[in-house]
């Protein structure tokens, strides 16, 4: 039986759902994919469609009134972005850049790699923040890993930092796996900092939770995207950056309006101090004026409200599919990552199995899911050290097999080599504020359906 709070709540995003997200039963769609996408409100969108209807913005690079009122759009949206975050614009600043990969490059590429500044890695991250290790790798800078325990969290990582025999440089990790929703410690920033490390926190898996989940993390660079949060703006993201940890990145190259002057006939330049410095020439500016709505309906959910939904909504999640059972009464799921809320979000990653725990392969399951109108994700979700940790790939099978399909990659070829009892993907339920019951009875159909199946269609 619901309490009294539970059942406020259920009715409040109830009535969200018919109000700015009708479309979704218009369209016949359980919406299950917040860690990839967001999905904007028609508030938002009724709300952004007439300022662009009303409104004249121009190139914030000159004077005159269209100019100033972009860049007054990109200065409230910078406001909101430090609050939102609990951050100080004494100590912070915030560069607008495409997205969270665009944020995630800016540092990497500038950042002053060499063979005493070092780069440390979890082994759960994004490919965009595994990308960085090319830059540091150039620069002929060590490059070490913080590995993962048997749940996908991280393994003592604060004494594994210490043991280090690399010197200190740039660490990088996830508040929030994007595969598992493991919410990683942000205590370790404190620690990191203190043995001499700048700190890179990728935020985008904390996104469908808002940015409550930040607050208290006073890490070096914090990199994510708008549609993450809330679906509008795409091609808008940004680069939180502590003002003193800015100015120890060298940029390689310089742009329009990022600077304070250029000579070609003197080979000589000078960036603009701060965060104009590292914008990628003129900011969107139209998109980054839609970033209010958003926080707007942020602020209309309430964090503690927003916590409370999802965090009963995964738990409902994790416990139906635990309970699905074949008729042999062996588990239809496989899960990874832990199996309570402790230190975790609202994405959970799994494995639908064969009674003789053999993984039905993502895509078919991702087939089915597509023709009932649930909209889930398969595969290894761009982050591959998490999804070895969880699959237990064994390095000599996965250098045999990569090296076998090199030359015609796929991942049905490299399964092939893997043999049918490994896992090669997982599938991916994640769940936003939009999400309803209803959502949750449907994916779990969805995963049923195949307790009976004795051929995968």
């Amino acid at each position: 039986m619901l309490s009294t709070a539970a059942m406020r709540d259920e009715a409040f995003f109830q009535d969200l759902r018919g109000r700015e997200f009708a479309r979704l039963d218009r369209h016949g769609i359980a919406y299950l994919d917040f860690a990839a996408s967001g999905l904007h409100s028609a508030s938002q969108a009724s709300f952004y469609s007439s300022l662009l209807a009303e409104g004249l913005f121009g190139n914030p690079h000159s004077e005159h009134q269209p100019s100033r009122d972009s860049m007054a759009a990109i200065e409230a949206a910078r406001r909101g972005v430090l609050e939102a975050a609990g951050l100080s614009e004494r100590d912070y600043a915030v560069c607008f850049t495409a997205n969270t990969s665009a944020a995630i490059k800016l540092v990497g590429e500038a950042y002053p790699f060499g063979a005493r500044r070092g780069l440390v890695l979890s082994q759960d991250n994004h490919n965009s923040v595994n990308g960085i290790r090319e830059f540091a790798r150039a620069a002929g800078a060590p490059v070490s890993i913080l590995p993962l325990t048997h749940d996908l969290r991280l393994d003592s990582p604060e004494e594994r930092l210490a043991a280090l025999p690399l010197p200190a440089g740039l660490i990088a990790y996830p508040a929030q796996s994007n595969f598992s929703g493991v919410r990683h410690p942000l205590g370790l920033i404190a620690a990191a900092r203190a043995k001499g490390y700048d700190v890179l926190i990728d935020a985008a898996g904390l996104s469908a939770g808002g940015c409550a989940g930040l607050r208290g993390c006073e890490a070096d660079f914090i990199a994510l995207s708008f549609y993450k949060l809330f679906g509008l703006p795409t091609g808008v993201g940004v680069l939180i950056a502590r003002h003193d940890a800015l100015a120890r990145l060298r940029r390689p190259w310089f742009a329009g309006g990022t600077v304070d002057f250029v000579s070609v006939e003197l080979d000589r330049h000078q960036l603009q101090a701060g965060a104009e410095g590292f914008h990628d020439g003129t900011p969107n500016f139209l998109g980054i004026a839609a970033v209010p709505f958003g926080f707007a309906i942020l602020d209309e959910l309430g964090s503690d409200r927003l916590a409370r939904r999802l965090n009963a909504l995964t738990a409902a999640l994790i416990d139906r599919l635990r309970s699905l059972i074949h008729p042999s009464g062996d588990p239809v799921v496989r899960l990874y990552g832990p199996l309570d809320l402790q230190d975790r979000g609202a994405t959970v990653a799994f494995n639908v199995v064969t009674p003789d725990g053999r993984p039905v392969p993502f895509a078919a399951v991702e087939r089915r899911a597509r023709r009932l109108g649930v909209a889930l994700r398969g595969g290894c979700f761009c982050n591959p050290g998490a999804s070895e940790a969880a699959f237990g790939f064994r390095g000599a099978d996965v250098e045999r097999c990569l090296g076998a399909v090199r030359t015609d990659f796929s991942v049905a070829r490299f399964a092939s080599c893997l043999g049918p009892d490994q896992a090669v993907g997982a599938l991916r339920i994640s769940l936003g504020y939009p999400t309803v019951a209803a959502d949750l009875d449907r994916a779990v159909g969805l995963v049923h359906s195949f307790a009976a199946d004795r051929a995968v269609a």
